[in-house]
């Protein structure tokens, strides 16, 4: 059994999609990031940087619980755990961390700042912010999209660098920033869509999306009027 701590946000989903890919029993624990569920104490415990997901791995020798927080690392571990979707093959190992890697420190970051830019700032004094993200966005999604242009999948055979990156590409359209100009990338993104699995994975706490703007508690423990910046 897995304890998984989440809300229902891209960062969240790539770990989902990755439990319902693999079919592991999970147990999901919300983490309400409005509310500042990751600044309580025992959630710090298991993600000092006070952002989910977390998981917590039951199934483990000598019955002594592993937490492991980051989302890239948490795809890590379970495909070490399970021998799904990481090739052993060195070289597809090291292609499939490369852009993992990748996906953590340049569209998530990113595509997150345009989303907070273009969802929540004002947009009057913004402009160059919002001109600024949406241009790096685009430029991820060119890379990924020239990436695509020979493989089906980013790394071969479908991997936990697909499932890194996807959900920051499933958005698109939520914030204005169509496909259009990346064939290869929609492509793929369709590809991704049309698996059973993953729809479940996005699927989970869909109760909890946000589906107005967050009130002005709920922006100070949000946007870093908190104890510390918890947006994700």
């Amino acid at each position: 059994m897995i304890d998984l701590y989440y809300w229902p946000t891209p960062n969240g989903w790539k770990i989902t999609v990755m439990l319902e890919e693999c079919d592991i029993a999970y147990r999901v624990i919300s983490v309400n990031i409005g509310a500042g569920d990751q600044f309580k104490a025992e959630f710090l415990q298991l993600s000092p940087n006070n952002r989910m997901p977390a998981i917590v791995d039951h199934d483990v020798p000598d019955n002594k619980p592993i937490s492991i927080f980051e989302s890239g690392a948490i795809l890590f571990y379970l495909a070490e755990k399970t021998g799904q979707f990481l090739s052993q093959d060195p070289l597809t190992k090291k292609e499939t961390m490369e852009w993992v890697f990748w996906q953590m420190a340049n569209l998530g970051p990113m595509a997150g700042q345009y989303s907070h830019f273009y969802n929540y700032a004002p947009k009057q004094g913004n402009e160059y912010s919002l001109e600024r993200y949406a241009n790096e966005y685009n430029r991820c999604l060119g890379v990924l999209d020239r990436r695509l242009a020979d493989h089906e999948f980013i790394v071969g055979d479908y991997s936990i660098a697909d499932m890194a990156s996807w959900p920051w590409v499933l958005i698109a359209r939520s914030i204005e920033q169509p496909l259009d100009k990346y064939p290869n990338v929609d492509r793929w993104n369709k590809a991704i869509k049309e698996r059973p699995a993953a729809r479940r994975g996005v699927d989970v706490g869909k109760e909890n999306r946000r589906s107005k703007p967050p009130s002005e508690a709920e922006r100070k423990v949000l946007f870093g009027q908190h104890r510390n910046s918890s947006e994700q």
